[in-house]
C-alpha cells in the first residue's frame, strides 16, 4: 500500500471529513470502473447524506445501466466547483480521468484507489495494491462492510466479475471468492449480473464478433491472435467500441494462443488495442509502450499513424517475452 498524507484503514475515516466528493474513473469505462465508482457513489449517498457527490465517466455501455444512480454519471465538466476531495478509481495516471482531470487539478485533497502496477501513486493518499483482483475488492477492504447495500454489492460484485473474468484469470485469490461471497448474501442477483453483463450479445456485437474472427491471423507460429477493425467495417454494421465487448477474450481462448489483440479504428489513423494474455506475456509493460496500461494479463493502449508497423512492433515486444 502506498500511502500520502494520511494513514487509514476505512474510506469511512476521509469522508466524515469533507463536504464536497468528486468520483472519476478512466475513460471507456469497464466492468471494474463503473463498478467501483457507482458502488462508491452509492455507498456515500447511503451512508453520508449531507455530503455532496458527483460521478465523472465517459457515457457507460448500456450493460452496466442496470446499476443504481447509473443516470447520474455525469459526461461532461460543466459544473465550477473546487470539491474537498477529488477520488480517482481505476485510474493508472490521472490522465486516464479523461475531462475530469480539472477538478483534481483543483481539489483540496486527493485520494487513488487502484490495483494497475504502473500507478505510481498520483494523489495525496494512494492506496494501490497490484495484487488485488479489481479496484471493486480494494474498495470493498476499504468500506465498512455492515454498511454496504444490495444495491452498492451489485457494483462491486460486477467489478469483481468482470476483471476476474468470471473468477478464471491468475488475480483471482481465495480471499477473492470470500469477498464474492459476502456479496450475494446481500441478496444480490449474481446469476443475472454475470448473464446480463458477460455473456449476453446484441445482433450487432455478434456480427461485430464475427467479422472480428473471420479477419483474425495468426503469428508466432500459433502463438498470437490478432484481428484489425477498420473504420469502414464498423461502419457496415454501424458499430461502436462498446460493439466490441467481449471479442478479445474469444481471440484468447483460441487453442495455443498466448496472447491475443483486438485492434479497431477508432478515428482515421487512430487505432485502440485490447490485449488479453494467458499468462506467459506481460501486458503491462506493452501497453505503456503503446500510450496505455493495464495488467499483466489485460491491458490497452494507441497507435497512432499507420498500423502495419504498430504491429509489427508489438509482435516483435511480444516474441521477446516469449523467447525468454
Amino acid at each position: 500500500m502506498n500511502a500520502g498524507k494520511m494513514k487509514i484503514s476505512k474510506i469511512d475515516e476521509i469522508l466524515k471529513k469533507v463536504k464536497t466528493v468528486a468520483i472519476a474513473g478512466h475513460v471507456k469505462p469497464d466492468g471494474d470502473c463503473a463498478g467501483s465508482c457507482l458502488g462508491l457513489y452509492n455507498y456515500i449517498k447511503d451512508n453520508f447524506p449531507n455530503t455532496e457527490v458527483d460521478i465523472y465517466l465517459e457515457p457507460l455501455p448500456y450493460t452496466f445501466l442496470f446499476m443504481r444512480n447509473s443516470d447520474k454519471v455525469r459526461s461532461e465538466a460543466e459544473l465550477d466547483i473546487q470539491y474537498d476531495l477529488f477520488i480517482a478509481l481505476d485510474c493508472g495516471s490521472i490522465d486516464r480521468t479523461g475531462f475530469a482531470s480539472k477538478y483534481f487539478e483543483t481539489a483540496k485533497d486527493t485520494l487513488c484507489i487502484d490495483h494497475h502496477i504502473s500507478n505510481n501513486g498520483y494523489a495525496n493518499t494512494n492506496f494501490i495494491e497490484a495484487h488485488i483482483s479489481s479496484t471493486c475488492e480494494l474498495l470493498f477492504n476499504l468500506m465498512d462492510v455492515d454498511k454496504i447495500s444490495k444495491e452498492v454489492a451489485e457494483c462491486l460484485y460486477t467489478g469483481i466479475v468482470h476483471d476476474t473474468g468470471i473468477f478464471q484469470y491468475n488475480c483471482t485469490s481465495s480471499k477473492t471468492m470470500n469477498i464474492a461471497g459476502v456479496l450475494m448474501d446481500k441478496g444480490i442477483d449474481f446469476t443475472k449480473i454475470v448473464d446480463d453483463t458477460f455473456f449476453k450479445k446484441t445482433f450487432t456485437q455478434n456480427k461485430m464478433l464475427g467479422m472480428a474472427m473471420d479477419k483474425a491471423k495468426l503469428y508466432l507460429d500459433g502463438k498470437c491472435i490478432i484481428s484489425v477493425l477498420t473504420l469502414e467495417d464498423m461502419a457496415k454494421y454501424n458499430a461502436k467500441p462498446e460493439d466490441l465487448e467481449g471479442t478479445i477474450n474469444a481471440l484468447r481462448v483460441t487453442k495455443d494462443v498466448e496472447a491475443g489483440v483486438l485492434i479497431y479504428e477508432k478515428e482515421k489513423n487512430v487505432y485502440r488495442l485490447s490485449m488479453r494474455s494467458n499468462g506467459k506475456v506481460d501486458l503491462s509493460k506493452i501497453a505503456v509502450e503503446f500510450n496505455g496500461g493495464g495488467h499483466v494479463m489485460a491491458a490497452g493502449g494507441t497507435v497512432y499513424g499507420e498500423i502495419l508497423p504498430g504491429i509489427d512492433r508489438l509482435l516483435n515486444m511480444i516474441s521477446e517475452q516469449l523467447e525468454q
